[in-house]
């Protein structure tokens, strides 16, 4: 083979000769297409949610039950968002909150249990402390007053059982008498008589004492004098009388100018009281510690008792008719 061989024969026999291939070029960007008549709009679909990474993630183990889940360490909380506040609505304050939590109440069986016995010891421990509070005037007394109230409850008590004593007489005599009509109609008057004496109607005398009350300052007012009277009545006195003005159950006394007033009566020093009753009593109840004469004396009066076997109570009060009550007998 000559070197000199034509074309031809170099591309082959019977070819005719390719033409020479231009060299390639980049391709050029293709032209956008035209835009298109807009078209009616499809409803949206839901767009695909990427897959987080946990979802491309191999399945837990947990979902094999074959193989044993390792402990998970706990994943920390994911910050909330800010609570919206609603425009125009207050903030609770703590104590509002603290009331929203105690009320309505939540309670149970036995919490009411509790409550039901904590009440019952509540209330055992106040009359415990009210009977304490009670006895603890008595004992922080004197010796003198304690005495002095001894004497009044042992009087009374003595004179609770001579009335006793001789309503059960009384009794006994209705029982026994042949005639009881005339024995219940002698009772009556000598019951009548004893009222009349303590309301003051009838005259009265007996054994008992006198007091008399000298007062040169003029320091002796009603409220001294009307505790007077109530020791005299603790003691047992029956009949009294002062300056001429019976006592009743429904005396009174009242300060006037230079003086004291019983029963809108002015009665003037000095005071004398006379006192049907047994005086083994009625002296000891004036003169004890503390007692009526010691607190009038402190005042620069001047107080006399003096024991008697015979009283005259002869000022009498008049019966006054009740407007509306009437006897039912």
């Amino acid at each position: 083979m000559s070197t000199n061989d034509s074309p031809e024969e170099q591309g082959g026999a019977g070819r005719p000769p390719e033409p020479p291939k231009a060299p390639k070029t980049p391709e050029a960007p293709e032209a956008p297409e035209p835009p298109k008549a807009p078209q009616t709009p499809e409803p949206p679909t839901e767009p695909e949610t990427p897959q987080s990474p946990e979802s491309l993630r191999p399945p837990r183990s947990s979902e094999s039950p074959q193989s044993p889940q390792p402990p998970q360490s706990p994943e920390p909380p994911e910050p909330s968002e800010p609570s919206k506040e609603v425009p125009g609505q207050p903030e609770e304050t703590g104590r509002q909150r603290l009331a929203a939590g105690l009320w309505p109440p939540r309670v149970s069986r036995a919490q009411l249990i509790v409550a039901l016995l904590l009440f019952v010891l509540g209330l055992g421990l106040a009359i415990q402390v009210r009977s304490n509070s009670d006895s603890s005037a008595l004992r922080g007394a004197r010796q003198e007053d304690l005495v002095r109230i001894l004497d009044e409850l042992d009087g009374r008590t003595k004179r609770l059982e001579d009335e006793k004593q001789r309503l059960e007489d009384q009794r006994k005599e209705l029982e026994s008498s042949s005639n009881q009509a005339e024995e219940a109609r002698r009772q009556t008057v000598e019951k009548e008589r004893q009222l009349g004496i303590l309301a003051g109607t009838v005259a009265a005398q007996g054994p008992g004492i006198t007091l008399k009350i000298t007062d040169p300052t003029g320091q002796v007012q009603s409220d001294q004098l009307l505790d007077t009277l109530q020791e005299l009545r603790a003691a047992g006195a029956e009949a009294i009388q002062i300056n001429g003005v019976r006592i009743v159950a429904g005396s009174y006394f009242s300060d006037e100018n230079g003086g004291v007033a019983i029963d809108g009566k002015k009665i003037t020093q000095p005071y004398e009281f006379k006192v049907i009753g047994k005086p083994q009593d009625l002296e000891p109840a004036l003169n004890i510690p503390g007692g009526v004469v010691q607190t009038l004396e402190k005042e620069q009066a001047t107080v006399a008792v003096t024991r008697s076997a015979k009283i005259v109570v002869d000022a009498l009060r008049a019966a006054k008719q009740p407007d509306y009550a009437r006897s039912s007998s």
